[in-house]
C-alpha cells in the first residue's frame, strides 16, 4: 500500500498508484539516467527538486515544460528533469530559450544555468532579454565559482574570496545579481538559498505563474571548490553558514550577525561579501507588457496602416 502523500509530494496519477519504493518525484525525473554527477554536498539537486515541485504546484503540464541549460554543473539538470530540454553552448542558453518561446509561445520555458554561464559569457544575453521582457524564467545557481572546471573565480565571486585563480583573495568586485536584474527590467526578482527549500519551492510556484522576464537566484553550496578554498567546510557546513548570515528582505533580524533591511526598493544592500549578512527574499514583483505583447501590438498597428 502506498503511504499517503504529504504536502510536499507531487500528486500525479503515476505517483498515486506507484509501489511503496517509488520516489515522489519519479514522475518528473528521468530516473533511468540517475545517479547524477553532482558532488556530495552540492546544492543543485535541492534546487532542482524545489523547482519541479514549484512547477507542479503552478499547474504547468509536463508536456508544456521546456528547460534550457548551457555548460556547467547547474545546466546538467536538463538530463534529469522529465521535460523537453536543450543542452546548449556556453553562455547561449537565453538566446536558445528565446527562440523556443517565440516559435511556440504556449510553452513554459525555463533557463537553468550557473553564475558564470549566465553572467560572464552570457551576461549580454541576460540584460537584453530582461530589457525586452522576454517571457522566460531564468534560474541562476550561484555557487560563487566555476565549480565544474576547477573552482576558478567568476562574476559573482565575493571580494577577497579565495579560488584556484585567486589564491590570495579575489581583488575584483562581484555582480549584485538582484540589483542587476531589477535594473535591466525583470518583472520578478528573488533570491533564496538551498537551506530555504520550501520558500524556494513557493518562489518557483509564484514565478511560474507570472508572465515576463523572471529571475531567481539560488545560493548553493560548492563544498569541493568554493567551500574548501574558503574554509567553510562541507555542504552542511555551508548550509549552517547560510543559516547564521541570511536575513529575509524587509523583516527585522534578531541574530547578532543579521541586519534589518527596509523595503525601500534600493537593492544596493543585497550584495554578497564573505561572512557578512546575506539578504534573501522576493525583491521585485511587477507587471510590464512582454516582448510578444509589444510585438503583436506593433504588427497589428502596421497591418492597420497598410489598409
Amino acid at each position: 500500500m502506498t503511504p499517503p502523500a504529504d504536502e510536499h509530494t507531487i500528486r500525479t496519477p503515476e505517483a498515486e498508484h506507484a509501489p511503496p519504493h517509488h520516489h515522489p518525484l519519479d514522475s518528473v525525473l528521468r530516473s533511468e539516467v540517475l545517479p547524477h554527477i553532482w558532488c556530495p554536498g552540492c546544492g543543485i539537486g535541492v534546487a532542482l527538486g524545489a523547482f519541479l515541485q514549484g512547477l507542479d504546484r503552478a499547474g504547468i503540464p509536463i508536456d508544456k515544460r521546456v528547460i534550457v541549460g548551457g555548460i556547467g554543473c547547474s545546466s546538467r539538470v536538463v538530463y534529469y528533469a522529465r521535460a523537453d530540454a536543450y543542452h546548449t553552448t556556453h553562455g547561449r542558453a537565453i538566446p536558445f530559450a528565446t527562440g523556443i518561446k517565440l516559435a511556440n509561445p504556449a510553452l513554459h520555458v525555463t533557463v537553468f544555468a550557473g553564475d558564470g554561464d549566465t553572467f560572464a559569457i552570457g551576461g549580454n544575453h541576460f540584460i537584453h532579454a530582461a530589457r525586452r521582457n522576454m517571457d522566460l524564467l531564468v534560474v541562476c545557481i550561484n555557487n560563487f565559482n566555476y565549480g565544474m572546471t576547477g573552482g576558478q573565480s567568476g562574476p559573482t565571486t565575493p571580494h577577497d574570496a579565495k579560488t584556484t585563480t585567486t589564491p590570495s583573495g579575489n581583488f575584483e568586485f562581484p555582480f549584485n545579481l538582484p540589483q542587476l536584474a531589477a535594473a535591466v527590467g525583470a518583472v520578478y526578482v528573488a533570491r533564496w538559498t538551498t537551506l530555504d527549500v520550501r520558500r524556494l519551492r513557493d518562489c518557483f510556484t509564484e514565478a511560474a505563474g507570472k508572465q515576463g522576464f523572471r529571475f531567481v537566484e539560488v545560493l548553493a553550496p560548492c563544498p569541493v571548490s568554493f567551500g574548501k578554498n574558503n574554509d567553510i567546510g562541507s555542504g552542511l557546513d555551508e548550509m549552517d553558514y547560510y543559516r547564521g548570515l541570511e536575513h529575509v528582505w524587509g523583516a527585522p533580524g534578531e541574530h547578532p550577525n543579521r541586519i534589518e533591511v527596509r523595503e525601500t526598493g534600493d537593492l544596493s544592500g543585497t550584495d554578497i561579501s564573505l561572512h557578512r549578512p546575506i539578504i534573501v527574499g522576493k525583491f521585485v514583483d511587477r507587471a510590464r507588457p512582454t516582448f510578444l505583447d509589444n510585438y503583436k501590438a506593433a504588427a497589428a498597428a502596421a497591418k492597420g496602416k497598410q489598409r
